[in-house]
């Protein structure tokens, strides 16, 4: 590790993100939350949060194996959480192919909104495939670490705070600001519908279906507001 450290990539890379990583301290705590409330074990949480590392498919999977759903669910419902970083690994591709495999599967692991976006302007702004991905590696390290700190003091803040509300005010103020027009309106709303009128399905498949039918429904009406909008020209 001492010669990943030694890299001036390395450390502007870690220094970068560095706001990005105090701003989300209360996504990790409640992450350390809902661990424990959902009655995992303090090596089960901080197993989670090293090996996952994903907040939203964290709290879904702590959610979900709270409310007893099967493996499989929790597996695939946390996939669907995660398919937006098979557009960034397609960004990232074509810069990380020159560096060996060994190289790109960890920065892969490492992805993440904040390091993508670092590790893209690195990119952009002309660096070689070894410095940038220096850059993305101290970058991603910093989140990793930043991440099992917030979710090991979250997990032992005391339960008589009672923050379990946190969940789903934090799910609530990262979608509000994508509601700014019809598509993902559409979506919600059509999720929201089918994930109560299917509540019956059994192995807590509604929250699967309803996922798929939210998603369909806002490409169906993005679909159709770019169809209109050429019409009018």
């Amino acid at each position: 590790m001492r010669k990943f450290t030694s890299s001036a990539d390395f450390r502007a890379g870690f220094a970068e993100v560095l706001p990005a990583c105090f701003a989300m301290t209360p996504f990790g705590l409640v992450c350390g939350v809902g661990a424990a409330a959902a009655g995992a074990g303090l090596w089960g949480a901080l197993g989670l949060s090293a090996i996952v590392f994903s907040g939203a498919a964290q709290i879904l999977a702590v959610q979900l194996f709270a409310a007893g759903a099967p493996l499989l669910v929790i597996i695939l419902t946390c996939f669907v959480a995660g398919l937006r970083f098979l557009m960034y690994s397609a960004a990232m591709a074509p810069y990380l192919r020159p560096l060996p495999e060994r190289w790109q599967r960890a920065l892969a692991f490492l992805l993440t909104d904040q390091a993508f976006a670092a590790a893209i302007r690195r990119f952009d702004a002309g660096a070689d495939p070894h410095a940038g991905g220096l850059h993305f590696l101290g970058g991603g390290f910093a989140l990793w670490l930043m991440w099992q700190i917030t979710n090991v003091i979250g997990f032992l803040i005391p339960a008589s705070w009672s923050l379990e509300f946190a969940v789903p005010l934090c799910f609530v103020t990262l979608l509000a600001p994508v509601f700014r027009n019809a598509p993902p309106i559409a979506a919600a709303v059509a999720a929201g519908i089918a994930v109560i009128a299917l509540d019956g399905l059994p192995l807590k498949l509604n929250l699967i279906v309803a996922g798929v039918i939210g998603i369909a429904l806002g490409v169906v009406t993005e679909s159709l507001g770019s169809r209109l909008a050429w019409t009018r020209r």
